[in-house]
């Protein structure tokens, strides 16, 4: 059992349902399931800068979309100095994966359509038992990570070879049992790579539907080896919070620290960012 401590780290005005983090330098990157921007937030001034990542006409930049139209982009991922931001997946209009520049700040839009389609076809999962909440790239392997909140508890881990997302070929699905929170299985809500091992949080949510929420029993940390998929932990780290993103923060002393974000699924522009220290 690793011993946790959790803290807050930042409160952030004007951002609302965080569900991922990056942290590079002093500047912290935050997406919003139900946002049109990638928020850019330096931790040295406070400052937050807005950057429009979608460019819908129709969407108000400033303001969160309605739950039936927005994104839901629950994926912040990092590979060198490219920020992959992902939609989930869980209703047809949450398909678009944005591929965002860090140094030269082009964005590129991809639709994840077809990728979608077929890994859910790979896994035996239908619409209503797919959520994609995390991903890692490597270079040479993604791996996806599906929050098995549906009714048939498709909890578990995409993996897909190659650079290019967009044309996956021969997917695989690796199911991943996490622990149990009153008969309830906690499921997967981020996951980074960290020294070759994977980092994930996840939460026990009392609902079988991937779009519905439902009461928060309780949140996780825990790890998963890279090579084996076996889980190799997994600590309770709070009994109210639904956290939605990680990001690693800083490794000192046999203690490692993360930095987590929650989604209170409400429609307020405010985001409490906490830091999460554990024993190593």
């Amino acid at each position: 059992m690793h011993s946790t401590h959790l803290e807050i780290f930042a409160e952030i005005d004007g951002i609302g349902s965080a569900s991922g983090l990056f942290l590079k330098e002093n500047k912290l990157y935050i997406i919003g399931d139900n946002s049109a921007n990638l928020n850019e937030f330096d931790v040295s001034n406070k400052q937050l800068n807005k950057i429009k990542i979608l460019f819908n006409k129709d969407l108000n930049a400033s303001q969160n979309i309605a739950k039936a139209d927005k994104p839901d982009f629950e994926v912040l991922c990092n590979y060198q100095d490219r920020l992959f931001i992902l939609g989930s997946g869980s209703t047809k209009n949450r398909n678009l994966m944005i591929d965002f520049n860090l140094k030269s700040k082009e964005i590129i839009e991809h639709d994840l359509t077809t990728v979608y389609n077929k890994i859910k076809t790979t896994a035996k999962i239908d619409d209503d038992n797919f959520n994609i909440e995390g991903a890692i790239f490597t270079g040479k392997l993604w791996l996806l990570f599906n929050r098995g909140n549906g009714i048939n508890a498709k909890n578990g881990i995409f993996l897909i070879k190659g650079e290019d997302l967009t044309n996956a070929d021969n997917p695989t699905f690796v199911r991943i049992n996490l622990p149990h929170i009153n008969h309830i299985e906690s499921t997967f809500t981020d996951a980074i790579l960290y020294k070759n091992e994977i980092f994930f949080i996840a939460t026990a949510e009392d609902t079988n539907s991937t779009y519905n929420d439902g009461a928060i029993l309780g949140s996780f940390i825990g790890s998963i080896n890279l090579q084996t998929l076996k889980l190799n932990f997994a600590t309770k780290i709070s009994d109210v919070n639904k956290f939605e993103g990680i990001c690693f923060l800083k490794e000192s002393n046999n203690k490692i620290e993360f930095l987590l974000c929650e989604d209170r699924d409400t429609e307020e522009l405010k985001s409490t960012i906490y830091r999460l220290t554990m024993n190593l």
